[in-house]
Order: C-alpha cells, then sequence, then structure tokens
C-alpha cells in the first residue's frame, strides 16, 4: 500500500511520528525462537514503516531504538543490538540515502563502540541534505539523562557569565536538546500493549497525542499504522487551549 488510504485526510496527517518499538521479545518467546529473532524481524518492520511514511507524506520519524536502561539486558541480547545496529546501517545506508532519507541518531552515543559510532557518523554526513523524510534513531537516550544534560551545559554558561538567569527560558532550553532542528512529534505510537513513556522525549512530548496498541511491534504492519493514524485523525487538537463554540 504506497498511496494513502482514501479515508484519511491528507491535509490532517502528524507531521512527525514518535514510536516506542515494543514486543520484540514477546512476540520471538510466543514463536518458540530466540529473542534475537524478534529484533531482527523488528528492525525489518520498521524499515516498512519508515517507508510507508515517507509514501504518505509524512515528514519525520523518531525511533526509540536502545534505551538507556536497556543496558541491564542480558549481555548476549545488548551485543546482537550493538551489531545489528551496525550491520543494518551498513546494508541499508546507500539505499536509505538514495531515497532521500536524512538519518540523525540522538542519545549519548559516546558509549557505544567505536566501529558503530564510526558508522552512524557516516550515515548522518552523508545524508544531511536529504529531504524526503527525517529518520531519527535513539540510541542510549534517555529524556531525563538529556535534560540533566542541557541543565549543565545552561549552568556553564551562566557560571562563564556568558547568559545571565534571566535569559534561561523554553527556547534557550529547545536549542540545546539532541531534536534542536526537529519539530515536536504530533503522535506517539507504542506497540506491545505497554502504556508508558519510558523515559522517552519527556520534553519534546508535552503536547503530543498518544496512541497505545497491544499489536506486538514484529506485527506492527501498514493496515496497523493505518488504524493509528485514523484514530488520530479523531483528536481535538487544543494545546491546552479551549476552541471556542459560537452560540446561536
Amino acid at each position: 500500500m504506497t498511496s494513502l488510504p482514501t479515508d484519511l485526510n491528507p491535509q490532517h496527517l502528524p507531521q512527525h511520528i514518535a514510536v516506542i518499538m515494543d514486543g520484540n521479545g514477546r512476540w520471538a518467546t510466543k514463536r518458540g525462537l530466540p529473542r534475537i529473532a524478534g529484533h531482527r524481524q523488528g528492525a525489518k518492520t520498521l524499515k516498512e514503516l519508515l517507508r510507508c511514511c515517507k509514501h504518505w507524506g509524512i515528514r519525520a520519524l523518531t525511533a526509540y531504538a536502545f534505551s538507556t536502561e536497556n543496558w541491564q539486558r542480558p549481555v548476549e541480547e545488548v551485543n546482537f543490538l550493538m551489531l545489528l545496529f551496525e550491520r543494518l546501517l551498513h546494508r541499508e545506508l546507500a539505499q536509505m540515502h538514495q531515497e532521500g532519507v536524512r538519518i540523525s541518531f540522538i542519545g549519548d552515543l559516546s558509549v557505544l563502540p567505536k566501529s558503530l559510532q564510526t558508522q552512524m557518523q557516516r550515515s548522518m554526513t552523508e545524508t544531511l541534505n536529504n529531504q524526503a523524510i527525517h529518520f531519527t534513531v535513539a540510541v542510549n537516550y534517555g529524556s531525563r539523562n538529556e535534560i540533566t544534560k542541557v541543565c549543565r551545559q545552561v549552568a556553564e554558561l551562566v557560571e562563564q557569565g556568558e547568559l545571565s538567569a534571566e535569559q534561561v527560558n523554553e527556547s534557550l532550553i529547545e536549542k540545546h536538546l539532541y531534536t534542536a532542528d526537529t519539530p515536536e512529534p504530533d503522535l506517539l505510537i507504542r506497540t506491545s500493549g505497554e502504556m508508558r513513556l519510558s523515559n522517552f522525549l519527556l520534553w519534546q512530548m508535552a503536547y503530543t497525542e498518544m496512541y497505545f496498541t497491544d499489536i506486538l511491534w514484529p506485527d506492527f504492519d501498514t493496515e496497523a499504522f493505518h488504524q493509528a493514524l485514523l484514530s488520530y485523525q479523531k483528536r481535538d487538537r487544543r494545546f491546552g487551549q479551549v476552541k471556542t463554540s459560537i452560540s446561536a
């Protein structure tokens, strides 16, 4: 399904979608497969979703691939995920570049394997000017960690006399976030029945619409995405304001 379904309004699509890809391990376990098989399948689902977003006119997709808490998983699983990220980048970069995908990575990348960091940097540099869709992957990302880092940077500027405390406002904070050049997400999709943010984009999602589904991430196909967008289009986004109704 490459063209936009007819029951979706092209004027009322989210411009930026964030996804928490939950349920890879459970998907594999249910099938008697090792958890890593779920991650492999989940990567395919993400690739299909990215392509679908591009075809349907959605400008940005941000995926929560690995959180700061995920290091507590079994070592073999963590190692496999790092290798999977690297292999996927190596294999998919040329294709994504050709399709006009701009790739960004957010999070504390400094502790990742050096070869992975190199591959990430290369993919960001090569695709920097692409404009079909902005694909952001959060790796070793934690929102509280991000906000703490911003506070430290701003405090240092105040300490050095480059800023006064009065100049600290929301737009200054936003300029120091990992997502400084990306509009805030309009829609968050989380799969597998969990209903929490899990330390993902806490600042950025102040007014994001949220959609939760019981579908496990590897099974989240185009039709499931279609349903999420239908739900989004029924929402009344007021951003804290009240819609004024004209009385007769």
